[in-house]
């Protein structure tokens, strides 16, 4: 058991020997706990990264779920999710692919990846976010065999952000369930009203192509007007957040154009799922 008569080394002799108000003797203690905290925090870090993954998946999933009317607070998320089957597609041909693992597929990071983006011209990008995946996931909502929504993911700059999101389409490939989004950093009461649910409800029904095949859908500046000949395609837009409908406007321009989803609805309309 420790006692006043241990012998202890020099070193540590003539750091306790050094005055509380000493200069020295602070700065070795500030370095001592600054050194015992950073340890204390790499380590639990990497203790809890399968935990922060795991949660990050599970909060995705609720996104999905959610954006496809299949999800009630306190449902057990791996149990709805099991409806639904996750494919990738080749954006440049509309068909599906097996190149990559669909279940472990990260199109966030793909689309930083030289190997596996493509970048956009700046003519083209109207999202206004310069490379995107070559492949992207849809997950497709299954009632047996029977494909009955396709959930795609869209992403685009806002005002002060990019919005990443969820829309989730009829077998159709042309009516619209719902649009939401689980991460972007605009302006809560103006653009952040893209989480509003009165504003997403606006979204049901309405239609992405035009009968020429144009993309149609749009958020338009102001309120949409009952029985004109455009209500089929447009949402009304954000008040005070003109940049933010827009850039969700031309979001959904970009994604659902020929350098995004095109082909494959296109496919699916002509073929079914």
């Amino acid at each position: 058991m420790p006692n006043d008569n241990e012998v202890k080394p020099a070193g540590m002799m003539n750091f306790l020997a050094l005055s509380n108000d000493s200069t020295v003797k602070t700065f070795i203690m500030a370095t001592l706990v600054c050194l015992v905290c950073a340890v204390f925090v790499s380590v639990s870090a990497v203790m809890l990264k399968p935990l922060q993954q795991l949660n990050k998946e599970l909060d995705k999933k609720k996104n999905i779920l959610q954006v496809a009317g299949l999800y009630q607070e306190g449902d057990d998320i791996e149990a709805a999710f099991s409806k639904i089957d996750i494919k990738l597609v080749d954006l440049e041909t509309g068909e599906y692919s097996i190149e990559l693992n669909a279940e472990t597929y990260d199109e966030r990071r793909a689309a930083k990846d030289p190997a596996l983006n493509v970048q956009i011209d700046k003519a083209s990008d109207l999202a206004g976010i310069r490379m995107r995946p070559k492949l992207m996931p849809v997950y497709q909502v299954k009632e047996g065999d029977v494909v009955k929504q396709i959930i795609l993911p869209v992403n685009g700059y806002g005002l002060w952000s990019t919005l990443y999101g969820f829309l989730a389409i009829e077998s159709d490939g042309q009516t619209i369930v719902g649009l939401s989004f689980y991460e972007h950093a605009e302006t809560p009461g103006l653009g952040g009203e893209v989480d509003n649910p009165k504003w997403k409800g606006l979204w049901s029904g309405k239609k992405i192509y035009e009968a020429n095949g144009e993309v149609g859908i749009d958020v338009i500046k102001g309120s949409v007007i009952p029985g004109s000949a455009n209500e089929a395609f447009e949402v009304d837009g954000l008040a005070g957040a003109t940049l933010t409908s827009r850039g969700v406007g031309n979001m959904l321009k970009y994604w659902m154009g020929v350098e995004g989803y095109e082909k494959y609805l296109k496919k699916i309309q002509t073929n079914g799922v």
